[in-house]
C-alpha cells in the first residue's frame, strides 16, 4: 500500500502571509492540529502546526541577567524570530518534512517516528498534493491486517491448499500473521507458511502449524522418479503476489 492510497488530497493549506490569528482559526474550524505553508505556486515550503502557535504564546523570552547583557541573550536566532512571528510564514518550521506519493507506507511511518512528526505533506514534483497523518496510517494498517486475514483464510487455505478457514487461527496485527492449526503434513504446513509470506504486506509470518506426519523425515525418490504432485514451493520459482 503507499502513501497515496491513503494520503488526504482535500488539505488545509496558508501561505506565507496569512496572519496567526487566521492560521489559528482554520486549524480550529478544520479541526487539524497543522497545516502546509504553500507558496504562488503551490509548493510546500514548510508547516505550521498548533506546536508553532503555542511556541509563540509561552516562549516569551525571561528578562536578560547582567552577564547576558555582556556577553549576549542565550535566546537562538530561531527563537526570537519565532516569538516576534506575525504570520505563517514567520512561525512555520522550515524546511518541510516532505514524502512522495509513490513510497511505502512503512516509509511514511518510519519518517514520521524518525522526526517527531504527526504529519507529512505529501508532493510531486515539489507541488503539494496531499498530507498523510499518523491517523491515516493507524486507519490503513488496520484496514490491511483484515485484508490479510481475509487473504490467507480464503485464497489461501480454501481456493488453494482446499483446506477450511474455520479450523485455523489467522491473525495479522501491523503486518506480522500468526497462523495455528493441524494439517496432515509437515510438508503442508511448510508451503502454506511460504505461501502466506508472499501476500502484500506481510512482514513476517509466525507460524505455530502442527503436523500429523513428518514427511520431510522420508527419503527423496532417486532421479529417475518424477516428483510427487503437491512439491514444496522451495523448488518453484516465486508466484505472483495474492493481495493487491
Amino acid at each position: 500500500m503507499k502513501v497515496r492510497d491513503v494520503m488526504t488530497t482535500d488539505v488545509v493549506t496558508v501561505t506565507p502571509t496569512t496572519p496567526l490569528r487566521e492560521v489559528a482559526r482554520l486549524l480550529s474550524e478544520r479541526r487539524v492540529s497543522g497545516a502546509p505553508v504553500v507558496d504562488e505556486q503551490g509548493n510546500c515550503i514548510g508547516v505550521i502546526s498548533e506546536g508553532d502557535l503555542l511556541f509563540k504564546e509561552i516562549g516569551q523570552p525571561e528578562p536578560r541577567t547582567p552577564l547576558e547583557w555582556v556577553f549576549g541573550s542565550r535566546d537562538t536566532a530561531e527563537a526570537i524570530r519565532r516569538r516576534a512571528a506575525r504570520t505563517a510564514g514567520e512561525a512555520m518550521s522550515a524546511p518541510p518534512i516532505t514524502i512522495e506519493p509513490d513510497m511505502p507506507l512503512r516509509v511514511a511511518a518510519e519518517r514520521m517516528v524518525n522526526d517527531g512528526v504527526n504529519r507529512l505533506p505529501v508532493v510531486e514534483n515539489g507541488r503539494l498534493v496531499g498530507i498523510v497523518t499518523r491517523a491515516d496510517l493507524v486507519r490503513a494498517y488496520l484496514r490491511l491486517d483484515r485484508e490479510i486475514e481475509h487473504t490467507v483464510r480464503e485464497d489461501i487455505l480454501r481456493n488453494t491448499m482446499w483446506l477450511d478457514p474455520d479450523a485455523f487461527e489467522v491473525e495479522s496485527k501491523e503486518g506480522v500473521v500468526r497462523i495455528a492449526g493441524t494439517v496432515d503434513r509437515r510438508s503442508t504446513a511448510r508451503i502454506i507458511t511460504k505461501l502466506v509470506g508472499l501476500v502484500d504486506g506481510v512482514a513476517s509470518v509466525r507460524s505455530e502449524l502442527r503436523w500429523e506426519l513428518d514427511d520431510l523425515e522420508i527419503e527423496p525418490p532417486g532421479p529417475a522418479e518424477r516428483e510427487p504432485g503437491a512439491a514444496s514451493l522451495t523448488a518453484r520459482e516465486r508466484p505472483p503476489s495474492l493481495h493487491r
